[in-house]
């Protein structure tokens, strides 16, 4: 399989969304006890190329060349794309300082063992919501 990710990178218009910094996120703890890291499974794949654009991100195989329809690692805009959907997806969470993302990691954080489990269940549910999956093995 031949994939020139340079020439589609170096072609490909920068998407300037910002990735979170990890010290603002450990920062943002403050005095939560009581932690959820929750890691989702095929994070970027989850993401559809805009409809007559999968021919930018054409491969060549040894049986012929693909055209993915979904975004995979290695494609410049693939973290800040996934960055802005999910933080589209848990705004109201992540601005209640309830949860933090980062990429296709959540952690949930909060002061007490009973008001933590309803928000999981509200992070779980809208992550099915949105056809999002939880790799358990990752999660802690």
């Amino acid at each position: 399989m031949v994939m020139n990710y340079r020439r589609l990178n170096k072609q490909t218009v920068k998407n300037n969304y910002p990735l979170p910094l990890i010290t603002d996120l450990v920062n943002s703890m403050g005095n939560k006890r009581v932690f959820t890291k929750i890691d989702l499974w095929w994070g970027y794949n989850n993401v559809r190329i805009k409809k007559r654009d999968e021919w930018k991100a054409a491969f060549t195989t040894h049986v012929g060349s693909y055209e993915p329809v979904v975004m995979f690692f290695r494609m410049i805009n693939s973290p800040t794309t996934f960055q802005g959907m999910m933080n589209e997806i848990l705004r109201d969470m992540i601005n209640e300082r309830k949860v933090a993302v980062f990429v296709d990691d959540v952690l949930i954080e909060t002061e007490t063992k009973e008001r933590h489990d309803k928000i999981v269940e509200e992070v779980l549910r809208r992550l099915e919501k949105n056809d999002l999956y939880v790799k358990p093995e990752k999660c802690a």
